[in-house]
């Protein structure tokens, strides 16, 4: 054995499958050394079963799980879902940034209207426009009716922005874009404190936000 193999073995404390796993559990937000190790080591402690389905549900996320064609949800339908229900209101979209905060309003249940993800904000800081988001989509589901689901035309906007600067900033070129179209622009009301986020905001905050909302004109 060679001298810099002896200190290779002597440095590795696990097995090799369990020093990979460890450093990919390490590259999740918010999980350190220390945490991957406890969560490695209870997935060695576990049975083969729920541990080969925890793998083949990563697995399932990666290659099933896309955006819709029409409003950029996460699906592994196209359309998804809430496109593709005849009872949903049409003619009015919501839009936000991303798909965790079409979740959080569509938890509150008083929203049946369809949506549009942005998939982020404007923000010229971080070099971000309008054309690294999904505007044009957004202004052609407006222009063309066909573009939306159901073929039908849509009526109204609701601006379901983050209130933060970078959200604001984009509501209101948004709301300039739709001004000069046949649709309605709204905005959720104020009931959402400014510099919050969707996601951590309860079900009674976004309820009165949703009923709440108001226009831009």
């Amino acid at each position: 054995m060679s001298e810099a193999t002896g200190h290779a073995d002597r440095g590795r404390v696990y097995p090799e499958s369990v020093d990979r796993l460890i450093a990919e559990l390490t590259r999740l937000p918010g999980i350190g050394r220390r945490t991957a190790e406890r969560i490695a080591f209870f997935i060695l402690k576990s049975d083969k079963d729920p541990a080969l389905a925890l793998a083949e549900a990563i697995r399932d996320v990666k290659e099933r799980v896309k955006h819709c064609s029409i409003c950029f949800n996460l699906t592994d339908t196209d359309p998804c879902q809430i496109c593709d229900a005849p009872r949903r209101d049409r003619s009015q979209v919501l839009v936000v940034e991303q798909p965790k905060d079409l979740f959080a309003l569509e938890q509150t249940g008083m929203y049946h209207g369809l949506y549009h993800v942005l998939m982020g904000r404007m923000s010229p800081l971080d070099g971000v426009g309008p054309e690294d988001l999904t505007v044009s989509e957004l202004l052609a589901r407006v222009d063309e009716p066909k573009k939306n689901a159901g073929g039908e035309r849509i009526q109204e906007v609701v601006l379901g922005l983050n209130p933060t600067l970078e959200g604001d900033g984009t509501g209101l070129y948004l709301a300039d874009q739709l001004k000069s179209r046949d649709v309605r622009v709204t905005r959720l009301a104020r009931g959402l404190p400014t510099g919050w986020q969707l996601e951590y905001a309860n079900k009674a905050v976004l309820a009165d936000a949703i009923q709440g909302r108001q226009s831009m004109e």
